[in-house]
């Protein structure tokens, strides 16, 4: 009798469970009428978003240099490439070609990136494995600086780099300076983003590789770090994106035009006026600058999304 009756109190309760899934509509679809309102509030997102970038490109294949365009069309009356080649030959009045000017903002975007990635996996690994006085202190204080803004840093930064002499070498007036700056402020998200990561590393792998006589550095050299790629490639590409956009910095301590970069050329073409800007020349150097990292994003999304959530488990 209690073998009979066991399968039949199991078949009870499955049934009661899904009768309980059915009374709360899991797996149902959505009525009609909710389904539309959704899909035309999606397309009404998505026709904001998009509308302006197609704005740019019709403003960039317009030989007539309005200020906005005269229509819907997304290629306009005598549409040609002539603002991309003028912008490749010479963007602003100042004696720089477009390539040049992409070479600085790589130099600034490539150091930003690798040092970024370089100094904040040695300090992340030092927070996360080691115990030291002060760490705790020195872990709030990385926080702190996190959390202020990169603008009020601008003063000060430059008054200390203007002071960094070597004969007519000043340190505040090139681009090594500038790409000081702003590892400044990228190297605290990078060390809280790879602490994060590298804390969900389990340290029994560390301990079976001190156990076969592998010492502390060869563990972090060929365990952590092969281990730890997803969260350098994320930082580091977050770290290039913030040294090819930066503006502020760039515009303050720079003023010798062949260091100017990609951010700094492209403001200088807006005038006074509206009707004193070349607007397809700059909309064309617009999509230029954007495209390159656009297009990298684009294919690395999923991977930067889950580097982030990942570094963000435990802290």
């Amino acid at each position: 009798m209690t073998a009979i009756a066991r399968p039949s109190l199991l078949a009870r309760g499955g049934t009661r469970l899904r009768a309980r899934g059915r009374s709360t509509g899991a797996g149902r679809p959505l009525p009609l009428g909710r389904q539309i309102v959704l899909q035309l509030l999606c397309i009404g997102v998505a026709v904001t978003v998009i509308f302006p970038l197609l704005w740019v490109l019709s403003l960039s294949l317009d030989p007539r240099g309005l200020t906005r365009p005269d229509g819907l069309n997304l290629i306009p009356p005598g549409a040609s490439l002539e603002a991309y080649a003028n912008v490749l030959e010479r963007p602003t009045s100042n004696p720089i070609s477009f390539l040049e000017l992409a070479r600085n903002s790589f130099i600034v975007a490539a150091g930003t990136a690798v040092v970024s990635v370089l100094i904040g996996v040695s300090a992340a690994y030092a927070f996360s494995r080691l115990q030291f006085r002060g760490r705790e202190f020195l872990m709030l204080a990385i926080l702190a600086v996190l959390m202020l803004p990169a603008v009020a840093t601008i003063a000060p930064l430059f008054v200390l780099l203007t002071r960094i002499q070597f004969g007519e070498f000043v340190l505040g007036r090139t681009l090594l300076g500038v790409l000081v700056a702003i590892i400044s402020s990228t190297l605290p998200f990078a060390i809280w983003n790879l602490k994060g990561y590298l804390d969900t590393i389990p340290r029994e792998l560390e301990e079976a590789a001190a156990v076969d006589g592998a010492t502390r550095n060869q563990s972090f050299l060929r365990i952590i770090l092969p281990l730890a790629l997803p969260a350098l490639a994320v930082t580091g590409f977050l770290g290039f994106i913030a040294g090819w956009t930066e503006y502020y910095f760039s515009v303050i301590f720079l003023s010798d035009a062949q260091q100017f970069t990609l951010a700094v050329a492209l403001n200088g073409m807006v005038g006074q006026y509206s009707t004193q800007t070349p607007w397809s020349e700059f909309s064309a150097f617009a999509i230029m600058f954007a495209l390159p990292v656009s297009i990298v994003y684009l294919f690395l999304q999923k991977y930067i999304i889950g580097g982030l959530a990942i570094g963000g488990v435990k802290g």
